[in-house]
């Protein structure tokens, strides 16, 4: 049976392995240690972040081995080894949790955010399209303009929208951002209705 660890440091790693002719109890032990100790110190290095998760499941094929293993009938020349307690019950396979569920957010954050794009839609329907021959006003302030269609002939009524002649405005006339035209890249040209 071969059981394998992986400690990550900065700048190194270590890939560790122990093999050997082992009982069910002391086949056990072995694994519940290296895989604790694999938890605790394979996350530090930024390539194991990768090879941990991957030690980890490697290791999954030892255990359905030890599983398979008859329990020992009689004491051998030494006393087995003591498995001690489940991975997840050691102090380090409680402060694991803690990078397994941030690398498993973060497997699932990419489908559920393209998800959430679709669903959405592209974001660009935020403000209100101005088309040519329409009038708007203006609820905003320049710097922050916040421009909507109106009717032409209701008070509310600022500006005529219109198309700029050959790539520029008059003078006069105001620019409006062009996310709000129908394409959302031609800038309008607002020519003031009282003025």
């Amino acid at each position: 049976m071969t059981v394998r660890g992986h400690q990550g440091m900065l700048v190194v790693m270590r890939f560790l392995r122990r093999r050997g002719v082992l009982c069910r109890t002391c086949a056990l032990a072995v694994f519940r240690q290296m895989q604790a100790d694999t938890l605790l110190q394979g996350w530090w290095g930024p390539l194991s972040v990768v090879i941990t998760p991957v030690t980890l499941l490697v290791n999954l094929g030892a255990r359905s081995a030890i599983r398979r293993i008859p329990a020992p009938v009689a004491a051998g020349p030494r006393p087995p080894l003591d498995p001690g307690k489940p991975v997840f019950k050691r102090p380090a396979g409680v402060l694991a949790l803690i990078p397994l569920s941030l690398l498993g957010l973060a497997v699932l954050a990419v489908p559920v955010l393209m998800v959430v794009g679709l669903l959405v839609g592209p974001g660009g329907g935020e403000h209100p399209t101005l088309t040519v021959g329409s009038c708007a006003r203006n609820d905003g302030d320049w710097s922050h303009e916040d421009l909507r269609p109106v009717d032409c002939g209701s008070a509310e009524a600022e500006f005529r929208v219109l198309a700029p002649d050959s790539g520029s405005c008059q003078a006069g006339d105001y620019i409006a951002d062009p996310e709000y035209s129908e394409d959302g890249d031609l800038p309008l040209c607002l020519r003031p209705l009282n003025g």
